[in-house]
Order: C-alpha cells, then structure tokens, then sequence
C-alpha cells in the first residue's frame, strides 16, 4: 500500500515538472492561463447552470492540456533531430492543430451557452 501512496506522489511530482517546463518555456500556455483566468470570471458572473460552468471550465482545462502534449511532442521531434525534415515539420503542425482545434471546441461551447442565455 505504501507502494502506491509513493507511486501516486511521484506522478504528482512528475507531472508538475512537465507542467512548470512547459510554463518556462512556451508563452502561448501562459496566455492560455489568461484567457482561462478572464473565462473563469465571466462562467462564474454568467447565470450558468453548474453543468454549463463545468462543461467551459473544462474546455479551458483541456486547452492547457493540449498546449503540454504540444510541447511534448516538439521536445521528442527536436531530440530526434535538429535537421529540418518534412516528417518533424508536420508532427510539430498536427500538434499545434490539436491545440487550435482544442481551442476553438471551447469557444463554440461559449458561443452556444451565451446563445442560450439570449434566447
């Protein structure tokens, strides 16, 4: 049991190192932070039902996730190799679309709640 107690403690640890790398070094997750922050204000100012402020603070959430799998995959792209290759160009691409997509996903969510409160 302790096993895993320590196990648990040590993704925990893991994955705030991920998360803090990232946060050195890529300023789109910093920026993402801010728009989350300024979304998190207007879902808890909106009358929004809990299952509406859940569903747009998730989105948010998974943006920054995306946004680290996107730095993930440029790390292990540029640890392969630096020479610029089709292949690496395109990997990086997908993982920057994954992040748009990801991003524009929570922003239909905005669009349809704030067009239910309207309507």
């Amino acid at each position: 049991m302790w096993q895993q107690i320590i196990r648990v403690q040590q993704r925990a640890v893991w994955s705030w190192h991920g998360f803090m790398h990232v946060w050195r070094t890529e300023k789109s997750l910093r920026q993402w932070i801010v728009a989350n922050g300024v979304f998190a204000v207007l879902a808890f100012v909106l009358p929004l039902s809990g299952a509406e402020r859940g569903l747009l603070l998730m989105g948010g959430i998974l943006v920054l996730a995306a946004e680290c799998m996107n730095t993930a995959i440029e790390r292990v792209v540029d640890d392969v190799s630096t020479a610029r290759r089709a292949a690496a160009k395109q990997a990086k691409d997908c993982g920057s679309a994954a992040v748009a997509i990801t991003g524009i996903a929570v922003g239909v969510a905005w669009v349809c709640v704030i067009a239910g409160l309207i309507w």
